[in-house]
């Protein structure tokens, strides 16, 4: 059975478990199960090639010892131990010696639950798993690999979640561009379910892993907070999909919660690409974590000032921001005067509508800057739709061949991208004009006409301020009309 195949049948099994209710419980519930059945596959790799090496896991409650055999527990014994043995055990764990796989494994059962109430359910959906997906076969890694897309694309479907993920297509354009190199550190201050950090390994391993010894390099290079517990367990889930052996550089925290002035010189990165959560408040307090002039609730604008910050000099960033970041004014004024001052905001590719349908209808913008030098000019890049596309959508997303445009026109940041050419889609723009329209970066394409506004703030501006004119031509007819009629009176007496 295809692996895809296996997924839905073990989902409609769930859906007849009174314990679990909604999309968002089935995932939850099925990826600690998912993640369990894949480290258990790691662990045969790992010992196949290290004749010493030692689950951090204890015997009775490793996958392959209470899982594996479909004619094993079930009903309310195989519950129990769920419930009782399982849960506590895993959350107990501790690192052993310089092996932090138990840390790891504790941190993402942290705040994982059992929703299934029945054990004859979860044994069925155990054996489903168990027959169905097998890590170690190298066919079916890749159909693994979009099952596991499949499942974050549901999540998303699942509620307010949309905010953890990224059309692959976006990550993939984002991480190709900025070319994080073997050796760099490379980090997503609010990874989600991780989908910046395996296009990362994946470019590195594309590009720049060619021996044992690279790949070491590489395993240690990734790094990702995640303050959420089943984004979380997704990301660290994707990461030991993607070959990471410790994935313990994956936090799960709330990088916001930390003072700004702590992270120190060590703790700078060599790239950053993100789509920080935008349109949310942080909770009160997280704000006076950061410097009075860029002290905000709204959670992109923290996460900017945290980018700017953490990125070395020379350091690259690729970040997704919504219009609003460009035309905002007060402290994104003060935030983008200050990004403009210690980067080189070089590109701003403005997305057209429909690239996050149909979770979100917000316009958005890919960043791109470099720390160490101020800005100059930027250049916009306005991403077309394909011929014949009106619009993106659940079943017609954005595909990453439509950035070789872009690709083509790229160029080379070391000779200050002196190739680029001003085109139907591209224009450049000085820092002078940008100074005196007061740092707003909403700069609309000059080689275009008129073009229809999508963005939902400025739409209900315009007819607010519509029905206020509306109704001062009223109040004005009035008293026109009610003038009229006294003059009349008064002629009538």
């Amino acid at each position: 059975m295809a692996i895809s195949s296996t997924i839905k049948s073990i989902q409609d099994i769930m859906r007849k478990d009174v314990g679990v209710d909604g999309d968002a419980q089935r995932i939850g519930q099925l990826v600690w199960m998912l993640f369990l059945k894949i480290f258990d596959d790691r662990e045969k790799e790992w010992a196949a090639l290290d004749d010493d090496y030692r689950s951090p896991i204890p015997e009775p409650l490793r996958w392959r010892n209470w899982a594996a055999d479909p004619e094993g527990m079930t009903g309310n014994e195989l519950k129990d131990f769920i419930d009782t043995m399982l849960f506590p055990g895993l959350q107990q764990l501790q690192a052993r010696g310089d092996d932090y796989r138990g840390v790891v494994i504790r941190n993402v059962f942290e705040d994982a639950y059992n929703y299934m109430k029945s054990g004859q359910l979860m044994r069925q959906v155990i054996n489903k798993l168990q027959d169905g997906v097998n890590f170690n076969k190298a066919s079916e890694r890749h159909e693994l690999g979009d099952m596991y897309e499949q499942i974050l694309k549901d999540l998303q479907s699942a509620g307010n979640a949309g905010e953890f993920y990224t059309p692959r297509a976006v990550t993939q354009f984002m991480v190709d561009r900025v070319d994080p190199r073997l050796e760099e550190s490379v980090m997503d201050p609010a990874c989600g379910t991780g989908g910046f950090l395996t296009c990362t390994i994946e470019h590195k391993r594309k590009h720049y892993v060619q021996t044992p010894q690279d790949e070491r390099i590489l395993q240690r290079t990734i790094h990702g907070v995640e303050k959420k517990p089943l984004p979380h367990l997704l990301a660290t889930t994707n990461l030991i999909l993607h070959g990471i052996e410790i994935p313990d550089q994956i936090k799960h925290d709330n990088t916001l919660a930390r003072p700004l002035i702590s992270w120190g010189p060590k703790e700078r990165v060599d790239v950053i690409v993100a789509n920080p959560p935008f349109g949310g408040m942080e909770e009160d307090g997280i704000e006076t974590n950061f410097p009075s002039a860029f002290r905000t609730r709204e959670t992109a604008d923290l996460f900017m000032t945290l980018f700017i910050h953490l990125l070395k000099d020379g350091g690259r960033a690729a970040v997704v921001l919504p219009d609003g970041f460009l035309f905002g004014e007060g402290m994104k004024t003060r935030l983008k005067e200050k990004l403009l001052t210690e980067c080189n905001l070089h590109t701003i590719v403005r997305l057209p509508n429909g690239v996050f349908n149909p979770y979100t209808g917000i316009k958005t913008n890919l960043l791109f800057f470099t720390k160490g030098q101020p800005t100059e000019a930027v250049w916009y890049y306005e991403h077309p739709y394909p011929e014949g596309v009106k619009n993106y959508s659940k079943t017609r997303p954005m595909k990453v061949e439509e950035f070789q445009t872009e690709i083509d026109w790229w160029g080379s940041e070391s000779d200050g991208f002196a190739s680029r050419e001003e085109t139907e889609q591209a224009w450049k723009v000085g820092i002078k004009e940008i100074k005196a329209r007061n740092y707003n970066l909403d700069i609309k394409n000059p080689w275009q006409g008129e073009q229809i506004n999508h963005d939902p703030d400025e739409l209900l501006a315009k007819y607010a301020k519509q029905q206020a004119e509306i109704q001062a031509l009223r109040n004005q007819l009035k008293t026109i009309l009610g003038d009229a009629l006294t003059r009349d009176v008064e002629g009538q007496t």
